[in-house]
């Protein structure tokens, strides 16, 4: 898919904020207290780039029961507590955005409260604000491509012209079906083969980020 880039738009967990290891600890125990042992590659692979709604969908399907009330405030209350500590920009990452000269934003599956916490503990809220959009916007999250979309109409630009930054299997689907290229972050928790594909580069170094941009805008 050769064309200029119009747009780059960024996931935000994994991609920007180093927060998956951190959140799949904490899913682990989360659903170990609900009675569903599943390790962390299994969470990785059921869970990681889809929205709360969705998960929560799939919880209580296998549990066969609702979620208790207030079980999502409370989940965000654990990643909270965890991520004060530890929480930090994905290595590499603060170069590359310097560098970037074409328009940016996030499309993630997080909520916009939960990205307003990351993205300001780690200093990049003020950097993408006014261009951050949740699949809170949307009515369907990843894998559909609602949500880049979405991004895409709000920025003015084609899905043909833009690049999605990703590092989930969920996201690269949604990326594909909605028409964008993608680079397919790896330096995180998924495989690289669970991120390769048509249309799609896999890479495991932000500092590359500048130079495959540049490499796929083509006139």
């Amino acid at each position: 898919m050769p064309g200029s880039v119009e747009l780059v738009v960024f996931d935000c967990d994994g991609v920007l904020i180093d927060s998956e290891r951190i959140a799949v600890k904490v899913d682990v125990a989360v659903l170990g207290d609900l009675g569903w042992t599943l390790s962390e590659a299994e969470v990785i692979e059921r869970f990681v780039g889809r929205s709360d709604a969705d998960a929560h969908a799939e919880i209580e399907a296998h549990l066969g029961r609702k979620l208790p009330t207030g079980f999502g405030e409370a989940v965000e209350q654990r990643y909270r507590e965890a991520f004060a500590n530890e929480l930090g920009p994905v290595e590499g990452v603060l170069d590359a955005l310097d560098r970037i000269t074409k328009p940016s934003c996030i499309a993630s599956s997080g909520t916009h409260d939960h990205m307003r916490y990351t993205l300001g503990l780690t200093g990049l809220y003020e950097r993408f604000a006014g261009r951050i959009f949740s699949a809170e916007d949307v009515a369907n999250g990843k894998p559909a491509p609602d949500l880049f979309l979405h991004a895409a109409r709000r920025m003015g630009a084609t899905p043909g012209g833009c690049v999605v930054v990703e590092d989930s299997r969920h996201g690269v689907q949604a990326a594909r079906a909605a028409g964008m290229r993608v680079l397919g972050f790896t330096g995180g928790l998924t495989r690289p083969e669970a991120l390769e594909g048509p249309d799609t580069i896999v890479f495991d170094d932000m500092r590359e980020l500048t130079k495959l941009l540049d490499q796929l805008d083509v006139a």
